[in-house]
């Protein structure tokens, strides 16, 4: 039987080289190496040739390019028959649009905001200047709009199995209004000459007789498309006279014709640059083929979960990930329909609480997740950053810092590095987004004697500042308005705002706040419009996401390298090291009210893989040791920087980051030229992304080239051979502690309140980089073949033997294994800190997770320097010197059912620094802690 909570999650990244028959043959694996449920990408249709799943173009569809149909079946009976259960990484907030495979998308081109499908996308259809209808911006074009219609780059097609046109711009398909078919037939007939010919005169004919304006609509189309292709002849002329639209540098008038024909339809084609100023339909974040979907309308909302509810009901899915909720207009009310529609799928009288559900969402320092229906808790971001942080030495920040300044001149400061970032990403990435936001605040002010002197300006100066120093990535006000907690938060935003303020105030910054909390239109204040006032401040919400995660995480992220093991998803570059007690603090929280939420340590979001982390927190440890080769790589390096001008490339900072990214992927056997290619990719993603010396939208050729050039000769022996053996030695070292590091991150995240998920590949060694280099193939049968010969593990020559991978592969399992045998231990236990004393106690995470008598003890060890001579030796058992005091606990193979006292951590890292035990409570028995009634 599949658990209703699972025990652990492995993700499976889904593509064309990896479908459902992929997935269904390595169930078996999953099943042997502990696993209770497949996490699996996005298996809805998406665009054609996605290597990703988010892109989906129809979610009533699986996709057939993993399988179809057939293919998800023999997945779910393989799952079933090993009792393994599917979680599905759900998309219910964006899809994918342009091109010519999403119907919906395709029918608002062809409609405007008469097609029924309107509604579902977020379009503000009166944004386009100089254009006497509303319409749709697309942004598809490769080359100014002009330049593009002259070279005929732009086709008007007719499509005779249809009876329709569209223009066509490459493989992007572009429905004509059909109320223009009139005039295109009348041009097309006149151009061929055939106004005499049977067909010529059956098409005027059918023309006539939808004459006037709107006309045919859409009532009429079906039948107006029906009949035009089934006049005999009609393709073969039609394709003739679509000459008079055949566009090109010869043909003024024809280009003109086309150019006519285009401004009369229901969208409006530009270059893909427009897209940061003139964009008129939301998007996920700046991707301008991934449209926001209005989940909020409920009929938008039934159709896009409707497979959802189906699989549901049929008992082949037992869980759902739920993409980027902070894009939801309202998640409270998004939360309570997807609650229904589940009870609904599972019959009536049945709770709908036996769906696993997360969502992901990135929370701030001091933010906690809020509480809705029916889910269990987030992906697991912010554990795996108190990880990390728990992991990192707080003694070797302080150097660290300095060696940033030293390397970079940059301070080690995150806000003022955010704020840059957030001003470049609304100047450019954004810039549409926020000026839909500023036009809808100014006309609700002009629509008030009291504040229609708030100049639009104005407006938009105090709105940029309050979007600076917004803190976290949204508010959750509904439309009711906003709770206690998000008042008090757009308050304390707005007085930061207003600090900055240097021209006269006058009650701007006070509006500004009313119509945020939507005060502004509560009783008895100013008649301001309240559906504009609610879509403001709904959408606010909706903005401020991408804004912090455009800004910090691709932005940020890629300027600040003081240690990039803290630049991850969720975390920040500048945070500090968490102590022991504010460690067991975050996990007895964490126990009492999200004890079911994911715990993850690398996901296909992680800027790195979970190993690769783990290798950097080792320096933490030696910043004296890393200070000094870094200032030596920069010496020796020196002569292959390419300057030219006031151009550095790499930059001081970004060639610090490359050492960093260097050593944290650093292959443990000899690198080879597609190592060179992979840090290459890195490198060109990294310094767009940084978006200082170049970016995506402002490729800066002669720096990326240089780039390039000078990753291809540091890693040139024959140019770098000198910086080369002392990187290896140096990585040598790094990758000894980041095992032992990964070792206790794994323990972490598969003991800690939570469910563990692995990331595909990672029960090896994971030293991938940022996507796409962390979705490369995996080869599961190596994985498959060598955990079958780990039946009784044999941890010392494992240990010896760490560099293979084998070791994590070994403890994954092991760990799994007692996560079956108790799982309410696990699921449903206190978090209980374990006492440590002695020399090494700071080096030692300990404690219990306990239900009622049953119990597991957990020792983690961290900080490896002192036991490994700085990771030039694996450390043995009699390296550490302290002692586990287990009160109250007997612990498996450590004395008698009345327990023992204490124990010599020396007794417990015999092979592998880490101990998880079995053990039984004996002392007075507590209930374990409840979640409180806030989160049930």
């Amino acid at each position: 039987m599949r658990a209703t909570v699972p025990i652990a999650t492995y993700r499976l990244q889904l593509t064309g080289k990896f479908g459902f028959d992929a997935a269904a043959a390595i169930v078996p694996y999953l099943g042997a190496l502990g696993v209770s449920h497949l996490y699996a990408s996005p298996f809805m249709k998406a665009r054609k040739g996605s290597t990703h799943g988010y892109d989906v173009v129809d979610h009533a569809a699986i996709n057939p390019e993993l399988g179809g149909e057939a293919g998800f079946e023999r997945l779910s009976e393989a799952l079933r028959k090993h009792g393994l259960g599917l979680i599905l990484d759900f998309v219910p907030n964006h899809v994918g649009v342009h091109f010519a495979d999403n119907p919906w998308w395709l029918d608002v081109l062809e409609w405007g905001e008469a097609s029924p499908h309107a509604v579902s996308f977020d379009i503000d259809w009166d944004q386009l200047p100089y254009r006497a209808r509303g319409g749709v911006l697309l942004p598809i074009l490769g080359v100014a709009y002009g330049e593009a219609l002259e070279k005929g780059e732009i086709e008007l097609r007719y499509d005779a199995d249809e009876g329709s046109f569209s223009a066509w711009y490459f493989e992007h398909r572009l429905p004509i209004a059909p109320e223009r078919y009139g005039e295109v037939l009348n041009t097309v007939v006149k151009q061929a000459a055939a106004e005499n010919s049977p067909a010529g005169r059956r098409i005027l004919e059918l023309v006539t007789q939808y004459e006037g304006l709107r006309h045919p609509n859409r009532t009429e189309a079906p039948t107006f498309k029906t009949r035009l292709r089934d006049i005999e002849g009609a393709a073969d002329l039609v394709g003739r006279g679509l000459n008079a639209y055949r566009a090109g540098p010869d043909h003024p008038s024809r280009t003109l014709a086309l150019h006519h024909l285009l401004e009369r339809q229901h969208y409006k084609l530009g270059h893909w640059r427009l897209a940061s100023s003139d964009i008129n339909y939301r998007r996920f974040f700046d991707i301008n083929s991934l449209a926001g979907l209005r989940v909020e309308d409920a009929t938008t909302f039934r159709v896009a979960h409707r497979l959802v509810g189906k699989l549901i009901a049929e008992g082949k899915l037992q869980g759902l990930r739920l993409d980027h909720v902070d894009g939801l207009r309202d998640p409270m009310q998004y939360f309570q329909r997807l609650h229904r529609l589940i009870r609904e799928a599972q019959g009536k009288g049945k709770a709908g609480k036996s769906l696993y559900i997360v969502v992901e969402k990135i929370l701030g320092e001091h933010e906690t997740l809020r509480p809705f229906v029916g889910v269990q808790g987030t992906t697991g971001y912010e554990a795996l950053n108190l990880i990390t942080r728990v992991l990192i030495d707080g003694g070797g920040l302080d150097p660290l810092d300095e060696t940033l300044r030293q390397a970079t001149n940059i301070a080690p400061a995150l806000a003022p590095v955010l704020k840059a970032a957030k001003r470049r990403v609304l100047e450019t990435l954004l810039t549409s987004e926020f000026t839909v936001l500023t036009r809808l605040l100014a006309r609700i002010a002009a629509g008030h004697y009291s504040t229609r002197d708030f100049s639009a300006d104005s407006l938009r100066q105090a709105f940029e500042l309050y979007v600076l120093h917004f803190p976290i990535y949204r508010t959750y006000l509904t439309p009711a308005g906003a709770s206690d907690s998000d008042r008090a938060l757009i308050c304390r935003t707005i007085e930061q705002a207003r600090g900055e303020w240097f021209s006269a105030d006058e009650g701007i910054f006070d509006f500004l706040r009313d119509a945020l909390t939507m005060d502004l239109i509560k009783p008895g204040r100013a008649l301001h419009s309240k559906p504009r006032v609610r879509r403001f401040a709904l959408k606010v919400q909706q903005f401020t996401g991408p804004l912090m995660a455009k800004s910090l995480e691709d932005t940020a992220f890629y300027r600040m390298p003081r240690l990039l093991a803290l630049n991850e998803v969720g975390g920040e570059p500048t945070a500090a090291a968490l102590s022991l007690d504010e460690f067991h603090g975050a996990m007895k929280l964490r126990a009492r009210d999200w004890p079911q939420a994911m715990t993850a340590t690398a996901t296909h979001d992680t800027k790195r893989g979970e190993d690769a982390r783990a290798r950097l927190m080792a320096l933490s440890e030696i910043p004296g040791e890393w200070t000094s080769a870094v200032a030596r790589w920069k010496v020796l390096n020196a002569p292959l920087v390419v300057t030219k001008g006031a151009m550095r490339a790499p930059s001081t900072a970004f060639e610090y980051m490359l050492y960093q990214t260097l050593l944290g992927a650093w292959p443990l056997g000899r690198f080879d030229d597609a190592f060179t290619e992979r840090i290459q990719a890195y490198a060109l993603k990294a310094a767009r992304e940084g978006k200082q010396e170049t970016s995506w939208l402002n490729p800066n050729g002669p720096y990326e080239q240089g780039v390039e050039n000078f990753v291809a000769q540091i890693l040139d022996r024959s140019v770098a051979g000198e910086f080369l053996d002392s990187l290896e030695n140096l990585a040598r070292r790094a990758a000894l502690s980041g095992a032992l590091n990964s070792l206790s991150q794994l323990t972490l995240k598969a003991t800690m309140p939570g469910l563990p998920d692995f990331y595909q590949g990672s029960e090896f060694w994971d030293l991938s980089l940022v996507d796409p280099d962390n979705r490369r193939q995996v080869n599961f049968a190596e994985r498959a073949s060598v955990l079958k010969t780990l039946e009784r593990p044999d941890w010392h020559a494992l240990a010896r033997h760490w560099q293979d991978g084998h070791i994590k592969l070994a403890w994954t399992r092991h760990l799994l294994k007692l996560r079956n045998e108790i799982p309410d231990v696990f699921a449903q236990g206190s978090y209980e800190p374990i006492e440590v004393s002695g020399p090494h106690r700071d080096h030692v995470i300990a404690f219990a997770r306990r239900r009622d008598h049953h119990a597991v003890v957990v020792a983690v060890g961290r900080h490896f320097a002192p036991f490994s001579d700085g990771g030039r030796h694996w450390p043995g058992a009699g390296a550490f010197d302290g002692t586990l005091h287990v009160d109250g606990y007997s612990v498996e193979g450590f004395g008698n059912k009345d327990g023992v006292t204490e124990i010599p951590l020396s007794a417990l890292f015999v092979d592998v620094p880490v101990a998880v035990l079995k053990a039984r409570f004996v002392g007075s028995a507590r209930p374990a802690t409840k979640r409180s009634k806030q989160f049930a």
